[in-house]
């Protein structure tokens, strides 16, 4: 009897969680939160400035399949900053004009992805978990919609809060042109 109440309760459990995915198209410069095959939010992001590309040191927004590995930043404050994914109490400066200042102030959430194919944005020179790719609040507002970041995906620090808050961790994110 035991045995069949930690099943059903382990059935309704799983029935609770959706099964989010993300998608990030690169031409359109939008992020995608799809529910079961539908689109529940789209947000403005920016990918790389420099372009596309796997190669590390390469500052290019790698292409692929990859996941969501770990999510940082839970209770931090928005517009907080990080640095080397530690947690600054401090408040960035949000620039709201389309202007690219020197710093690349990662804010409020971070998303940290790993790629899931050998060779492509996994292992090697390629490894997009190595990297540092995120998903991730930036203090350059502005620039949301434009190819402005260094490799990472860059979201209006209230979207990035709001997609941390509804995705879990493994959640599957498809970086395509």
């Amino acid at each position: 009897m035991k045995l069949l109440a930690l099943i059903l309760a382990a059935l309704i459990s799983l029935s609770i969680f959706a099964d989010y995915s993300v998608n990030v198209s690169i031409s359109e410069q939008r992020l995608y939160l799809i529910d079961e095959g539908s689109i529940l939010r789209s947000y403005p992001i920016s990918s790389s400035a420099y372009g596309e590309g796997q190669i590390e040191n390469s500052l290019k927004t790698p292409l692929g399949r990859h996941e969501i590995k770990t999510k940082i930043g839970t209770d931090v404050a928005k517009y907080q900053f990080f640095v080397s994914r530690e947690h600054i109490a401090q408040e960035a400066d949000i620039i709201h004009e389309p202007f690219d200042s020197p710093d690349d102030f990662i804010t409020t959430r971070i998303m940290w992805l790993t790629g899931l194919t050998e060779g492509i944005n996994k292992g090697g020179s390629v490894d997009s978990f190595k990297r540092f790719i995120y998903i991730h609040g930036t203090h350059e507002e502005g620039l949301i919609g434009k190819k402005a970041s260094h490799g990472c995906i860059r979201m209006l620090n209230h979207d990035v809060l709001e997609l941390f808050n509804i995705i879990p961790e493994k959640t599957a994110v498809n970086i395509y042109l």
